[in-house]
């Protein structure tokens, strides 16, 4: 019993050594969840179900953001909400914002919008860099780095988990890949210019996008061109998404041969938190495209 106890009092201090770490969204806050592994786990602010470009922190999640060892995030240019939070902490807290890296992968948005004709614009790049799962993997080397320099005494530990992560990652890509191959001529439009990376990495056809990149209200002149190329009948499905209301979409595809997919979720707010969900969230995309592209309707 007493050698028990002290196995357990040895955990416990083991653990109280773990930083304290926040994250952003539910995909950022898997990896980190991956890679902490047994040691802890991160908090996670977003909260299910919510926009990643519009939320509000609650005073405790404020507090939250002030006490953490060590913040990871995507960026400003995807969760403006977060940006006035770090900027109001002080110490020798650390901040991991993973868009900044030199080594992380970025496109500009519209990337294939055929449908309105647009044109990336000048320092108008994709923030939603996550779906790229080369991306992911490369992070969970960034993120053991860090916590390492944070808690080198388990600096083993981040490392193998991280190790472990990217097998994971690579897993999810297979299963996705697989779905995807037969389905990626056929083409497609999405709620809003999130998927530019996902579309990229697994060769697909994207016809464009309802919403830009921020997912704000689309114009009546972007919504004439859209309903005009749905009328062609060369685009197969249409895919609403999860944090958005579906009524535009079913006015747009309203007598035309355009087949409504589900919901998208491109941060995986709709998923259970924590280290299984970005891999899910790779497959439940990959999923969902296939669920109406591959149906011949």
């Amino acid at each position: 019993m007493r050698h028990l106890l002290a196995l357990l009092l040895t955990t416990s201090a083991a653990m109280a050594e773990v930083p304290r770490v926040v994250t952003d969204i539910p995909a950022v806050h898997s990896i980190v969840d991956m890679v902490m592994g047994s040691l802890g786990s991160p908090e996670l602010l977003l909260a299910p179900g919510a926009d990643e470009h519009d939320f509000q922190l609650k005073p405790s999640q404020m507090e939250s953001v002030a006490s953490a060892d060590l913040v990871v995030w995507v960026g400003p240019e995807l969760t403006p909400w977060l940006d006035a939070a770090l900027e109001a902490r002080g110490g020798e807290s650390s901040i991991l914002t993973l868009f900044d890296d030199v080594g992380t992968y970025k496109i500009n948005y519209f990337v294939g919008d055929s449908v309105t004709g647009d044109t990336p614009a000048e320092g108008t790049i994709d923030p939603h860099v996550w779906l790229d799962p080369s991306t992911a993997a490369y992070w969970t080397d960034l993120i053991a780095a860090e916590l390492s320099r944070l808690d080198p005494e388990h600096a083993k530990l981040y490392d193998a988990h991280a190790v472990i992560a990217r097998s994971r990652i690579a897993t999810a890509e297979a299963e996705a890949k697989a779905l995807l191959d037969p389905i990626k001529d056929r083409p497609f439009v999405t709620f809003h210019d999130a998927y530019g990376y996902y579309i990229t990495y697994f060769g697909l056809t994207s016809a464009g996008t309802i919403a830009l990149g921020d997912a704000a209200t689309p114009g009546a002149l972007r919504l004439s061109k859209l309903r005009a190329t749905l009328e062609e009948g060369s685009v197969t499905c249409v895919f609403p998404e999860a944090q958005h209301n579906a009524g535009l979409i079913d006015q747009l595809v309203d007598g035309t041969s355009v087949k409504i997919g589900a919901a998208l979720d491109p941060v995986g707010s709709t998923l259970q938190p924590g280290p299984r969900a970005y891999p899910e969230l790779i497959v439940a995309i990959a999923t969902t495209l296939a669920g109406c592209l591959s149906d011949p309707g």
